[in-house]
């Protein structure tokens, strides 16, 4: 039985997270910044208001200007404080966490938190995308050698 016929909602399914939405002030350096984390952005994409890309597996990233958000929401304010919502990159290895924070670094994007080794088992790093919002790298840490599972 599905959740909607245990409640007795009148939607025979559930919802499907389907997108992950950018708000941007800068296009060109936004889609820039994803760019060098591997999003295939199409060439002239930075000319348009609203950017969709398909991910591998159907999930898209969306980017709108602030323009076009105020079109339709015009009380709107850039929001302030801490990341509501945040991405988070997998990279091959712990090594590739470090080399891809110094590119950004290289690139001119902010470093929020260095990498580190997490209690969690990953290697961890935060940088800034162009509208200052954290973007997190990581990636599971080899086992160490000559300990169990490794």
């Amino acid at each position: 039985m599905t959740s909607s016929a245990m409640t007795g909602n009148l939607r025979t399914t559930a919802p499907v997270l389907d997108a992950v939405g950018i708000v941007t002030s800068d296009m060109a350096a936004s889609l820039a910044f994803y760019r060098r984390l591997g999003l295939d952005i199409p060439a002239g994409a930075e000319e348009a208001p609203h950017v969709e890309v398909v991910l591998p597996g159907g999930m898209r990233v969306l980017w709108d200007t602030e323009e076009v958000i105020g079109s339709f929401d015009p009380g709107r304010q850039r929001p302030r404080g801490g990341d509501r919502i945040g991405l988070a990159f997998r990279c091959a290895t712990p090594a590739a966490v470090d080399a891809v924070y110094e590119e950004l670094l290289a690139a001119g994007s902010g470093g929020h938190l260095a990498p580190w080794d997490a209690v969690w088992g990953q290697r961890y790093a935060v940088v800034l995308d162009p509208d200052g919002m954290g973007v997190s790298l990581f990636a599971d840490r080899e086992p160490a050698a000559g300990k169990p599972g490794s």
